[in-house]
């Protein structure tokens, strides 16, 4: 996103983690926001004339907030209304960016809603654990990823596979990603996990190491990384027996390559 756009979105952020701390019956307001915040992106991908005109950085604010009061008044529940209206009367970049605000909008209201369960923890596990699965399973990722593939039968697929096995907001945020993907289904589930990792106040570590992981192994590796970066780390850890030993480390674009496949390497590219 622009600067423009990232100011936005950052105040619109602001007062709804607001409204969904001060309000009543905080996880179910949350989960019906973040479902209406995508209805109404479906809505605006079904006309470019309101979805250009609610972004319109020429007309007044209120101008923008009456428009989507008028259109949304009665389609959506309060709390979503004043959301896309706090949205209205903000300058974006563009209508693409204005959209994707309203995305993002969404997934932080379904993730607060289960912030507001106890269940954020789970939710960021059980994202990452999908974005393992499909790394592993190629052809429903390829399905999935297929643009000529019409959404809703993407959604329908994805559905059977995480029927009574992940929470309601996890299916919600997967489902709704699938329909909506930016690079493809693995690294956008993915990166709604470490979304999930960043309203914890925490950044992810992602770990390959050459057999699993233990919780005290976790744990230790987490405090360790900590005192490096200055942050606190949550650890999404897989196995790969190939390393064959160690393990390597991935923190944002930094890479820490301690498995014994690598030293292997290095020592063949020094004797090369």
């Amino acid at each position: 996103m622009h600067a423009a756009s990232r100011e936005a979105l950052a105040t619109v952020s602001s007062n709804l983690d607001t409204a969904l701390s001060e309000g009543t019956n905080a996880v179910a307001v949350g989960a019906q926001t973040g479902t209406e915040l995508f209805d109404v992106v479906d809505s605006l991908d079904g006309d470019r004339q309101l979805r250009i005109a609610v972004a319109d950085a020429s007309a007044a604010p209120e101008q923008r907030a009456g428009l989507v009061s008028a259109v949304f008044g009665n389609k959506v529940s309060q709390s979503t209304l004043e959301v896309i209206i706090s949205a209205a009367r903000q300058t974006w970049s563009s209508p693409r960016e204005f959209r994707a605000g309203l995305i993002e909008l969404g997934r932080r209201a379904l993730l607060r809603s289960a912030e507001n369960q106890g269940q954020l923890a789970q939710v960021e596990d059980e994202l990452f654990s999908l974005s393992r699965l499909l790394e592993k399973e190629p052809s429903l990722t390829l399905l999935l990823d297929d643009r000529s593939t019409d959404g809703n039968r993407k959604r329908e697929l994805l559905a059977k596979v995480l029927y009574g096995k992940v929470t309601s907001v996890t299916e919600a945020l997967a489902l709704q990603v699938i329909g909506r993907r930016e690079k493809n289904s693995i690294d956008d589930i993915n990166a709604l996990s470490k979304q999930a990792a960043a309203l914890q106040g925490r950044e992810v570590a992602e770990v390959v190491s050459a057999a699993q992981l233990n919780d005290g192994q976790k744990q230790a590796l987490a405090q360790k990384l900590e005192r490096i970066y200055g942050r606190e780390m949550n650890i999404h850890s897989e196995v790969d027996p190939s390393l064959l030993g160690g393990m390597v480390i991935r923190v944002g674009d930094e890479v820490i390559d301690g498995s014994t496949s690598g030293k292997l390497e290095r020592l063949r590219t020094t004797l090369v």
